[in-house]
Order: structure tokens, then sequence, then C-alpha cells
């Protein structure tokens, strides 16, 4: 008895425990690319998500994160999580103008108030639909960042001064609303967009609090409307390929750090910076950060209106019920307390 409990033991020694990943499984390298610059919120974050990943698979899973779009550029990252130049990549949809009419519903204004409870809310609901729309690719997480604002040379109080004005959107829907008040669209991705407003091929930029420092553009721009006028929805997304070629403990590892918890904790440090940057932005000099009041915001909100409708137009046109999905993000804002 005693030598068949020391065996027992002995075996237990050499043979390691079952876990997410194990030993046998192959190796499988994942390149994260990332179009943001290192010192950016989401590099370091999303470096200790693949730090986890690596961790949490028994070192079979190993995860490089790629900023500052050293594999492509920023507009090219959905394609490039489908085609497999990168693994693991972050996109932002409304780079692509009607392309992903369903995840565009997150982007039209005043829609979030809070970047935490908003990301939340988005991933919960987008997950739903992304199956349909981003079928090419796994959906990890989506995420907003805090909601950010209009930033300029000139000072915009109503719809009506965006006229002769030419501004960069921060994405497919802030640009419909610039041309409905009569503005011009300036296409730049966030890494080239200070180059955009200080050569004067732009004169306004909606862009979130912190990220204004961080780019630089708080050299190009004086005023600053204090409202949360937008949120731009991102991805997270997956080669398919990648995703379908790892072992059944593999694949558990990667679904378990797709979790709207790992959505969190990767984007809240993203959030905290940019409402900060709000605060740091009041106590500039050379700046001036203004409200709108009750009256003015009443105008901008009637005033967008009609892009709800744009949006309901295009994801009926793409095949789905306008009104099922709106009233599904809804429902899912007022259960997180997450709009406005």
């Amino acid at each position: 008895m005693r030598k068949t409990v020391l065996a027992v033991l002995m075996a237990a020694a050499i043979v390691p425990a079952a876990g997410p990943a194990v030993a046998q499984d192959k190796t499988v390298n994942l390149k994260v690319s990332l179009w943001v610059p290192p010192a950016h919120p989401l590099v370091p974050a999303t470096q200790a998500w693949a730090a986890d990943i690596e961790k949490a698979s028994g070192g079979t899973i190993k995860v490089t994160v790629f900023p500052s779009e050293q594999l492509g550029k920023a507009f090219d990252h959905y394609d490039m999580a489908r085609d497999g130049i990168a693994d693991v990549t972050y996109v932002n949809p409304g780079y692509q103008p009607g392309r992903f009419p369903i995840a565009a519903a997150g982007q039209l204004p005043f829609t979030f108030s809070d970047g935490k409870k908003g990301t939340l809310a988005l991933n919960e609901w987008y997950h739903k639909y992304a199956p349909t729309e981003m079928k090419d690719t796994k959906l990890c997480f989506a995420f907003i960042h805090d909601p950010g604002a209009l930033h300029g040379k000139k000072k915009i109080v109503l719809p009506s001064d965006f006229s002769g004005v030419k501004v960069r959107p921060a994405q497919s829907t802030i640009g419909e609303m610039v041309k409905m008040f009569g503005g011009t669209n300036v296409q730049a991705s966030a890494p080239e967009s200070r180059d955009a407003i200080e050569r004067g091929v732009a004169d306004e930029i909606t862009f979130p609090w912190g990220s204004i420092f961080l780019f630089g553009i708080d050299k190009v721009v004086k005023y600053h409307m204090d409202v949360p006028l937008y949120s731009t929805v991102f991805t997270y997304n997956m080669n398919l390929a990648k995703y379908n070629s790892m072992s059944a403990a593999q694949k558990k590892v990667i679904d378990d750090h797709c979790t709207p918890e790992w959505a969190s904790k990767v984007t809240d440090p993203w959030t905290d910076f940019e409402a900060n940057g709000r605060t740091k932005m009041k106590a500039l000099e050379g700046h001036e950060v203004y409200p709108l009041t009750s009256d003015q915001l009443a105008e901008w909100k009637k005033a967008v209106k009609p892009l709800r409708d744009s949006w309901a137009e295009a994801v009926k046109k793409a095949g789905g019920d306008a009104a099922k999905i709106d009233a599904d993000l809804q429902a899912t804002l007022k259960k997180y307390e997450a709009g406005i």
C-alpha cells in the first residue's frame, strides 16, 4: 500500500497539473497591433492583458504588442485582423464609413455620458450583433473612450457656426454631422491630426480631452466646447484562422480574456486619462473651455436628430431591424446608467 501511494505521489510530481493550457499544446505567437503611441494608456494596459494571457496559457501563447502603426495604418486595422497581417488589432469602425452600420449607433452624438459605464453597455450590446457585422473576425471586446468634445481655432457655439469650417471628425457619424451643418470634412487619423490643423488643412477637431495633449493638438487649438458631444466605438478583433488553430484549452484562455471584466481592465486607464485631460485643459493658460447654455444644448440635440434617422436607414439597407437594435441599445444604456 505504501509503495502504491509513493508511486502515485511520484507520478503527480512528474506530470504537470492540468490547467487552462497544458504543456503538450503547441506554442502560438500572437501579434497585437495598436496604432496609438507607447505613451497612450491603451498600450501598457494591453501589454498587461497580453502578459496575463501568456501566464494563463502556461506560456503556450506568446503575445507581442506593436504600437504606433508598426504593422499597418490605423485605417487598415480591421482588414489586418481579417487577413492575418496581425492576429489581434485595435479597430475604429468609424474610420470606414458605412461598413459597420450597426456599430455606428454608439457613435451618434449625445449617446454616452460616461466612459466606464458606456463601455460596459456597448460591449454587452454589440456582442449580440458583431457575429453578423464583423463575421470575418472574432470580436474580443468593444468599448468607447470617455466622451470627447469639439476643439479648434474658432469658438463654435451653435450648429450654424460650422458653416464653411474645415473639421477633422473623430468618426464617420460626426463627419455626417459636420456636412449637415455646412462644414467640410478633413480625413486624418489621430496621429496625423496635429499636422492637419497646424498646416491649416483643418480648423477644428473632435477629440477626447486627454489625447489632445498626447498627440500635441493642444499646441494648435484654443477653444474647447465643454459638453459630452460624442464617443467613438472601438473594438479588439482577432484573426479567425489563428483562433481556430488553437487547442480547446488555448481558446478558453482567449475567451477568458475577452470578457466585460477585461474590457474594463484594458480601457478604464484610458477613460481616467481622458477625463483628467478636461481638468488639465481648464487650468491651462491661453485656452478657453466653454460650456453651452441649456437652450444651446437643446438646439444641438434637435439639430442632430436626422443623424439617428440616417443611421436607421443604413441599418435597414444592410438588412437589420433598426428599431429593435436601437431599443436594445437604449435598454442597455439604461441598465448601466450610461446614457445622457
